[in-house]
């Protein structure tokens, strides 16, 4: 948002205002420095004021793709502060992250990759939905045979993002 300038870059650096002060009461927590509670209660403060805004963002006509950006991080409401509330979870995904591509890795260095632009792109999506199940405890065959059942019915796709953002296990 920042480096797209102009309206869209007010609303970034106050973001980052307010990711900063996340990460660094964060880091008190893990150093044994602040409560869990007390975490709570300042980041109570920061989730309305990171909603307000990316809600004014979003509405703005002025700031385009950052509009949009904020549109869409908007969605995803109800799982962006889960880490405050519920205990074993991490504000980021990195390890998580290293270790879903762990397998795509393997797969890419025992099978040469792909030939062309749409093998690479059906690797990257079956990728995404394997690892995406696996996260969620769901069946990967079940979630692709809805899939393609909705496709040659017409009816709406199975999604992969969680009912309940809140209780997805973390991956192991």
């Amino acid at each position: 948002m920042v480096d797209r300038g102009g309206e869209g870059a007010v609303y970034g650096r106050a973001l980052l205002a307010q990711h900063a002060k996340m990460f660094e009461w964060w880091g008190e927590v893990n150093d044994g420095l602040l409560s869990r509670d007390d975490f709570a209660e300042r980041m109570a403060r920061v989730e309305t004021r990171i909603e307000r805004l990316l809600t004014k963002a979003a509405a703005c006509s002025k700031a385009g793709k950052t509009a949009g950006m904020a549109r869409e991080i908007l969605k995803l409401e109800g799982g962006l502060f889960a880490f405050v509330h519920v205990e074993g979870i991490e504000p980021t995904n990195n390890h998580a992250a290293e270790r879903a591509i762990r397998p795509a890795v393997i797969y890419h260095k025992g099978s040469f990759g792909t030939f062309s632009e749409a093998g690479s792109r059906f690797v990257e999506r079956i990728m995404s939905v394997v690892q995406s199940c696996k996260a969620q405890n769901r069946s990967v065959h079940q979630f692709l045979a809805d899939s393609l059942h909705a496709h040659l019915h017409e009816l709406p796709l199975p999604s992969l993002v969680p009912k309940n953002r809140h209780v997805m296990p973390l991956a192991t």
